[in-house]
């Protein structure tokens, strides 16, 4: 034990011995983390600001208005109500669009006639196009409810004719309210259940907490691949060959490698954590034991998959370089960088033959559904067989010189 805690400790004295060491293993991924997570977007809390539209409302009757109260009652969209003139020089200014309402626009509808609403809104401008999709939404909303008070007063007419023209739109307005009502309260036609442990209605998808996890996973991962590169360096300058003529055995010497550098990883991850969970808010602590298991088992994923590749690499440069290419699309097609259901099938399905998909899945689990310790297991599983897959081909073409 204390042969493999001096090689341990031999190779934190070299990995660190340079200051520049300090960029890849703690500042350069609390940078990526910040600034990919949105850290330099402000206080989520203060919510989205609603989009203003200019409303210009010349009709005066109720449906007009319902209308109006439609779109004023969406999160996305606020009413402004102004005149024409008004509208038109603030459209003219920075207005991101203006709605306008003709005269006998309610007159029309009851009498079921078509109407076209004037909508004016920036070319280009994602806010306008939001603009738009909300008032078309709102009117389809209305369709059925009008469609059913049209329907009334057709059937109304033919049983007893109206006194007059504000008899008839007095009816149809008290039928179009009791329609929108029973259609507002009308039971759900589905009923949709969800299995123990799935995500809640409330759980939505967390910028901050996918890029820390996964900006810890990519840069965790890629110094692991890098003791491909110290394998390398002792064949090379015959460090390795030297160890015959004492008595270390092979095993001795691989367990303090590993032992160095999956403490190095844990190290890392803990204060990538701790920076997580102190400056982006990140809750890290749902699960300690979840998070220790976690741990362990993608830093010997990491560090197992390094060893292979060190008895497959010669030289130092090729095992740096290998090291960050491998590591870099690694992390990418794991989902680290980007959510994996954003991928082709393809590339979801070969993403489930890498560590990182499995170390993102676990690290996911604990941070966005809270599933605790039930949800790392497969996870952690699956991290410790590519572990032994890695080992077991590291051991066996372990050489020497």
């Amino acid at each position: 034990m204390h042969k493999i805690l001096s090689i341990a400790w031999k190779e934190t004295i070299i990995r660190f011995s340079s200051r520049t060491e300090l960029l890849f293993f703690l500042i350069l991924p609390i940078a990526f983390t910040f600034i990919l997570s949105d850290g330099l977007a402000g206080d989520p809390s203060e919510g989205t600001q609603s989009i203003e539209l200019l409303v210009v409302n010349v009709d005066d009757s109720e449906l007009a208005q319902t209308l109006v109260d439609g779109i004023d009652a969406t999160s996305a969209v606020r009413v402004a109500l102004v005149s024409a003139e008004t509208a038109a020089d603030q459209f003219a200014d920075d207005a991101t669009a203006v709605l306008t309402i003709p005269t006998g626009f309610g007159a029309a509808v009851n009498a079921g006639e078509a109407v076209t609403l004037d909508l004016q809104k920036e070319p280009d401008n994602n806010d306008a196009t939001i603009v738009e999709q909300t008032v078309n939404a709102v009117i389809g909303s209305l369709n059925q409810p009008l469609a059913i008070a049209q329907a009334g007063v057709a059937f109304a007419e033919q049983t007893q004719p109206f006194a007059d023209t504000a008899a008839r739109d007095t009816f149809f307005v008290a039928t179009l309210d009791r329609a929108q009502t029973l259609l507002a309260d009308a039971p759900s036609r589905f009923v949709v259940t969800k299995p123990d442990g799935s995500i809640s209605e409330e759980a939505s998808f967390d910028v901050t907490a996918h890029q820390s996890a996964g900006q810890l996973v990519t840069w965790v991962f890629i110094p692991l691949l890098g003791v491909a590169a110290v394998f390398a360096f002792e064949r090379n300058h015959g460090t390795l060959r030297r160890l015959l003529t004492t008595p270390t055995t092979k095993a001795t010497q691989l367990l303090g490698i590993v032992s160095g550098h999956v403490g190095h990883a844990i190290v890392q991850m803990l204060l990538l954590m701790v920076f997580g969970a102190v400056v982006l808010q990140v809750d890290w602590g749902k699960s300690p034991l979840g998070l220790v298991i976690m741990m362990l088992s993608f830093g010997l994923a990491g560090v197992a998959l390094g060893t292979m590749l060190g008895t497959l690499i010669k030289t130092t440069s090729q095992a740096s370089s290998v090291a960050i290419l491998l590591g870099m699309a690694m992390a990418l097609l794991g989902g680290c960088w980007f959510p994996l259901e954003i991928f082709p099938p393809a590339a979801q399905t070969v993403a489930r033959f890498l560590p990182t998909t499995w170390a993102m899945e676990g690290f996911s689990n604990l941070l966005a559904v809270n599933t605790g310790i039930d949800g790392v297991l497969v996870p952690a599983a699956v991290l410790l067989g590519f572990a032994v897959v890695f080992f077991g081909v590291g051991v066996w073409r372990f050489r020497y010189e």
